[in-house]
Parts: structure tokens; sequence; C-alpha cells
């Protein structure tokens, strides 16, 4: 065999195409995470080193928030805050009760439509956000005729914003399932739609649905644009207000909110990892 010289493989996993060496994916892993937590430490330092009079880590910007005198400063905060959560429920039960249906229904019966489902989620990603905005103030007039000016009706305008985020994660848990093959699994064993739904598709949507649950709870805190548009109070639009008065205080709330989005992240992935135990027959 002159001129042919052969390679031996490891018993691991052959390596495919660029795939980088371990040293070479955790020097990347390294830069991308100091990328990204370096803006996350300058702005620690702006809130809790705040001046060059105090010397070191200080909580004195934070004593104002339970300052009876400067408590008008912060309750437009609280009330944002408050608003936001309300419409971060709103947009995730909006999200469980019309779009999840409607993607398990067109994968199960009608297939044809989960293009048309597909478009029509992925379509306000390719429109900006203010373009969305300036339609929705027309229409928000007519629906505050109704319901008076509350905040968690923006809930429907967001919702429509969060449809292309909302729908890839569900969309991608559905892409490694045969879920024709579970439903008919479960239709011949004498279970009904219903319990089908509930007791065999669902489960194995869970990390899917929580995905989307997460990245729709992100976007309505991010959302500044249609709240500004639509002149309610949110947490970021009170946020861009405070930071004008205090910005210490702004910065450590917007710190606080990343660090809950990446908690909710750590927590969402290891309930969703988690794994039901087996049961065993008793002898």
């Amino acid at each position: 065999m002159s001129g042919v010289t052969r390679v031996r493989r490891s018993s691991g996993a052959a390596r495919v195409g660029a795939t980088p060496s371990r040293t070479t994916a955790a020097i990347i892993l390294i830069l991308a995470g100091l990328g990204f937590l370096y803006p996350l430490y300058s702005l620690f330092r702006f809130a809790f080193w705040p001046t060059a009079q105090t010397h070191g880590f200080t909580l004195q910007h934070l004593k104002r928030l339970t300052d009876p005198g400067q408590a008008y400063m912060y309750n437009q905060l609280f009330e944002g805050i408050q608003n936001s959560l309300v419409i971060a429920v709103v947009t995730v039960v909006l999200m469980v009760v019309f779009l999840l249906p409607a993607m398990i229904l067109a994968e199960l019966r009608y297939r044809r439509v989960r293009q048309v489902i597909e478009f029509v989620c992925l379509l306000p990603i390719s429109i900006p956000t203010v373009v969305l905005a300036v339609g929705f103030v027309p229409v928000y007039q007519q629906i505050w005729h109704v319901t008076g000016s509350v905040a968690w009706v923006l809930a429907f305008a967001i919702g429509i914003i969060v449809l292309p985020y909302a729908y890839r994660p569900i969309q991608s848990n559905m892409s490694g399932l045969d879920m024709v093959t579970l439903s008919e699994a479960s239709r011949s064993l004498g279970a009904g739609w219903l319990a089908t739904v509930w007791s065999v598709i669902l489960p194995n949507l869970r990390r899917g649905i929580l995905s989307s649950a997460l990245i729709t709870v992100s976007v309505v805190l991010g959302e500044y644009t249609v709240a500004s548009f639509l002149t309610q109070n949110t947490f970021q639009t009170a946020l861009a207000l405070l930071q004008h008065a205090d910005p210490y205080v702004a910065a450590t709330f917007a710190l606080g909110a990343l660090l809950l989005i990446f908690l909710i992240l750590v927590l969402i992935g290891a309930v969703g990892s988690f794994s039901r135990p087996a049961k065993r027959k008793g002898a």
C-alpha cells in the first residue's frame, strides 16, 4: 500500500469539518464571556462606585428609595415595574392560549397551514418596531375609549412583536418530535384528544414552552418603543425618565433586570433538562 497512509481514528467521535479543538473553544468562550461581562461590570461600578468622594463599594444611593421625602421620584418606577410584570403575564397567557394550540393543531391535523402560521409569526420581525408602534396608535385610541388607559392592554400590541421570538423555540421543539406518531399511539391506547394533548404532547414540548415564555418575558421587560408611543408607564419608560433625575438608581435597576433575566434563564434550563424518574412496579 505504497503512497497510502491510513489514519487511525480514536474511539471518540470523529471531528467533522472545521470543528475547533477544546483549547480553541475555551478561548472563544472566555473572550465571549469577557465581552458580555465587561459592560455589566462597568454598569455595576457606575452604580456602586459613583463618585470620587466614595472610597470603594457603597449603597448610599439606594438609601434614597426608603426616604419618604423622595418617594415621589421613585413611585413612577415601581408602578412601571408592576405594569411590565402584568403585561408579561398577560402576554405569556396569550401565547399559551392562542399560539400554542394553533401550532399543535396545525402539526397534528392541518399540516398545510404550518407555513402560513410560520409566515404570520415571523412577519413582525421584518417590520421596524417604530412602524408597528405608529400603526398601533389609532387602534389603541379606540380601544382605550372602551377599556380606559390601562397598561395591561399593551399586551396585545407587544404580543405581536413577541410572536417571532415565542414561535421559534416551540417550533424547534416540535421539529425534534414525531407528534403524529405520539398522538396516534396515545389514541390507539384509548386516550381522547384532550388527554393526548395534555398527557403526551405538552410534556414533550415543555422545554420549548418554557423557552418561549422566558423570551416573551425578556422582550416585555425590555420593550420601550411601543410603551413610549402609546404614553404608558412601563419599566423601560420609567427608567428613561428616572435616569435624568437619579442615574445611579436607574443603573442599579437596569443591572438588576439583566441579572434577573440571567437567573430565570438558568432556572428554566435546569427545569427543562429535568427528567421524570421512571416508575417502578412494586414487587
